[in-house]
């Protein structure tokens, strides 16, 4: 369900692109398959939203910003008729979070923690401290390899790399903490909510 809230409005984005076949007098002209998408976008990270509080009783904070970007610059996309405000959109995304996670570092201030809403048994406040600082400096790279790849992409392959270079990446990242995490006090049995709890990839 987390990933399902996390990447169904991609999924929606990239069918309707995909598929949908404007009529020959939509106003949107060559860009038509990119507005109806970011419609459809806009819509299911909305309905992502609802469904998150109505399945889990909360939204957690990184979910309502990131609803909130993606409704503001695809309504900058539509009105202006231009994709490269969906396309900043993560870049905006990963450098934001990368900043507060980071800036909370170098105050002795675990964020990540508090974003995430959530305290895994017996970590400790030194591995909240390295786990912040690890993805902010994640987030970083997650926002240079989005800028990379928006200038080197088309459009549709930089679509799909959302799917295939974000998602795993982020998956392996995640993994890669889980040593760090359990020297640092967290129990195998809260390995699960480690994975289940990553934050999201800005999506």
């Amino acid at each position: 369900m987390h990933t399902l809230v996390d990447y169904g409005p991609l999924l929606v984005f990239l069918g309707v692109y995909k598929f949908y076949q404007p009529p020959e007098t939509s106003t949107f002209g060559e860009i038509a398959a990119v507005i109806y998408g970011t419609i459809a976008f806009m819509v299911a990270a909305v309905v992502a939203l609802v469904s998150s509080k109505w399945k889990f009783g909360k939204v957690s904070p990184m979910l309502i910003l990131s609803t909130t970007l993606i409704v503001g610059f695809g309504a900058l996309t539509i009105w202006l008729r231009d994709e490269r405000f969906i396309q900043f959109k993560p870049t905006a995304i990963y450098a934001l979070f990368g900043t507060v996670l980071i800036i909370g570092w170098l105050r002795d201030r675990a964020w990540l923690q508090v974003l995430l809403e959530a305290a895994f048994e017996g970590v400790t406040h030194e591995g909240w401290l390295k786990l912040s600082r690890n993805w902010g400096f994640f987030f970083f790279a997650l926002a240079g390899l989005n800028e990379v790849l928006v200038r080197m992409m088309t459009f549709e392959s930089w679509l799909w790399a959302k799917i295939w270079v974000f998602l795993p990446l982020t998956f392996l990242f995640t993994f890669s903490q889980i040593p760090m995490l359990l020297k640092h006090g967290l129990s195998l049995e809260d390995t699960d909510e480690v994975l289940k709890d990553e934050p999201p990839t800005g999506s």
